[in-house]
């Protein structure tokens, strides 16, 4: 018998085809259950409303009410659903809007399964989520503007050093990898431990540098020259 949460889940998108098939990945999980489904903004609202959802799943491009509209919406009205961004944009400009707005998180349609399935347990938690593709431009956006900064005489050149005071070796390896746009998949994979270890030492680097999630953890990383940038 699974001690998980049950997770309930709205799914807004109005391309009925993609719904049916992230709904398909989602039946899989025994703790996940798609209980409605909607095609724009408007719906969402009304569907959160009489659902009372742990994770609305939103589009952002939709007739009527688009999805950050309707996240706006949603985090004002009803702040226990929590909501992820569904998007083809990677753009920083789009993810930060969406983020403002109240978004937890932010997926790429291009998106794996295990990516969807592990956003939504991380955002069901209270955590936030990026794909790491997001993750990967933002922290490029930074990196831009940290040497534009220091072209122009605002700021200095940090030197590169593992933060041991703070973090173990294993736990300073993760944190490299996630600055590089890594997924907790990828991660395990190239360091050759499991996704369950992943996500503690992730637990734990974010507890230990006192920030709520991984994209938090990289940009301050990246600001103290905790890891290195190309």
């Amino acid at each position: 018998m699974s001690l998980e949460k049950n997770i309930n889940i709205v799914l807004i998108d109005d391309h009925k085809l993609f719904r049916e098939g992230v709904k398909r990945i989602l039946e899989f999980e025994p703790s996940f259950q798609v209980v409605a489904e909607g095609d724009d903004g408007v719906m969402a609202a009304q569907l959160v409303k009489e659902y009372n959802p742990d994770v609305v799943l939103m589009d952002i491009n939709m007739p009527t009410m688009n999805g950050v509209q309707a996240t706006a919406e949603l985090v004002r009205n009803f702040p226990n659903s929590k909501v992820i961004i569904l998007s083809i944009h990677d753009d920083e400009s789009y993810v930060t809007h969406a983020l403002k707005t109240g978004a937890q998180g932010y997926l790429l349609k291009e998106m794996d399964s295990n990516s969807l399935i592990e956003a939504i347990k991380v955002v069901s938690e209270g955590g936030s989520y990026l794909h790491p593709k997001v993750t990967h431009n933002l922290v490029q956006e930074y990196r831009r503007l940290a040497k534009e900064s220091v072209a122009v005489g605002l700021g200095s050149r940090v030197e590169y050093h593992r933060p041991l005071h703070l973090l173990t070796k294993r736990e300073c390896e993760v944190l490299q990898l996630l600055a590089d746009g890594k997924s907790n998949r990828a991660v395990a994979e190239a360091l050759y431990i499991s996704e369950k270890t992943v996500k503690n030492h992730v637990s734990n680097i974010l507890q230990k540098m006192n920030v709520n999630d991984r994209t938090q953890a990289v940009v301050s990383a990246i600001r103290k020259g905790w890891v290195e940038v190309l």
